[in-house]
């Protein structure tokens, strides 16, 4: 496998800001493509969400079909909608077609009811989108519940069947493997300073010396700084935080995640859930507070919520605990563009970032 490189050349064609899924996304295409391209990290590539995430993958669209109809009319939201499905039927064709080690199973989501009327809402809604979207889902009553989920908190949920895991930090570093071996060139801890126009293209200044390049994509969604003041007032920084429970029996990750479904509930404050992708831990991860704090802290009202949802977990240690900050928009959409000549893409709130190992 190609090396990561310590300098950045002098001129290139494309200069990306960003060493996560999005910016070696665009350096793969690019590359590719034929351009010489450069993607620069202010860390080292990966160390951001796309290392750090819940690795569940569902449609991604948050707002539903009657809200974007509002706002844009019938066959934009319909097309808005349909990128979320076409996404997600895309990474199991990308996985799949590039041979990537990264744990990619589709295995379905369980969104759990924590109320009754919440499950009544929530089949009703599933309803709608198969109907609507063509969104496959199947309604499991509380009677049920133990072959989803090994929990009697809540009352029941919805099957989401086409969703699906990965191993977060694997699927970056295979993204790392084609981006390098289709000739990017690809430099961590080499921070991008200013973004200035030169001729008819742009002047890139890193802490590591002076880039030209014809084209520059900023990648950095939940790391954007004032280096791009005008994305950056167009985005929420939001912490996100994750646990990890030290190894458990076989039999006690039976139970709890009898189908290996990645899980998740109608709490307005989101918890996200699963077995490690070696079914040797559970991952527990969400938001835990209005304003941001600490991974410590975090973990200690994460690890209550995970035990209040999985009294079996009781007395369980935790082996790390990590957090970080994601891009939210204010649409809750993601977004693409071009502004003062500079692409960007932005705005895909994912679950947390930025490894912080600790022993609550």
């Amino acid at each position: 496998m190609p090396v990561l490189q310590d300098r950045p050349s002098p001129k290139v064609d494309v200069v990306i800001v960003g060493g996560g899924y999005t910016g070696l996304s665009a350096a793969l295409t690019t590359a590719r493509g034929g351009r010489s391209t450069l993607v620069l990290d202010a860390e080292d590539p990966g160390y951001g969400c796309s290392s750090r995430n819940g690795g569940q993958i569902s449609t991604s669209v948050k707002p539903s079909l009657e809200k974007l109809t509002a706002k844009f009319g019938a066959e934009r939201a319909r097309g808005i909608r349909a990128e979320g499905a076409n996404a997600l039927r895309w990474i199991g064709e990308f996985v799949t077609a590039e041979g990537l080690d990264c744990d990619f199973r589709r295995v379905g989501r369980f969104h759990a009811a924590h109320t009754p009327g919440h499950y009544e809402t929530l089949v009703r809604d599933a309803e709608k989108l198969r109907q609507q979207e063509g969104i496959e889902s199947f309604a499991v009553p509380r009677a049920e519940q133990h072959r989803e989920l090994g929990t009697d908190t809540y009352f029941g949920g919805v099957v989401f069947s086409a969703h699906c895991s990965l191993h977060p930090g694997k699927f970056h570093r295979e993204l790392l493997r084609l981006a390098l071996g289709a000739g990017a060139q690809v430099v961590g801890r080499c921070r991008v300073t200013d973004i200035t126009r030169s001729g008819s293209g742009f002047r890139v200044q890193t802490a590591k010396g002076v880039v030209e390049a014809r084209d520059v994509i900023v990648a950095t969604n939940g790391y954007t700084t004032a280096l791009t003041p005008w994305l950056r007032r167009r985005v929420i920084p939001i912490g996100s935080y994750i646990i990890a429970t030290e190894e458990l029996p076989e039999a006690t990750i039976d139970e709890l995640f009898p189908g290996d479904r990645i899980a998740s509930d109608t709490c307005k404050v989101v918890y996200y859930y699963r077995a490690s992708p070696d079914r040797r831990r559970v991952l527990f991860g969400g938001r835990v507070s209005a304003s941001e704090t600490t991974a410590l802290a975090g973990a200690t009202r994460l690890r209550a919520d995970m035990c209040r949802i999985f009294p079996q977990l009781e007395g369980v240690a935790l082996s790390h605990a990590w957090s970080g900050t994601v891009a939210y928009s204010f649409d809750e959409l993601a977004h693409t563009g071009v502004r003062d000549g500079i692409h960007y893409a932005m705005g895909m709130a994912r679950c947390a970032q930025r490894f912080r190992p600790s022993r609550p």
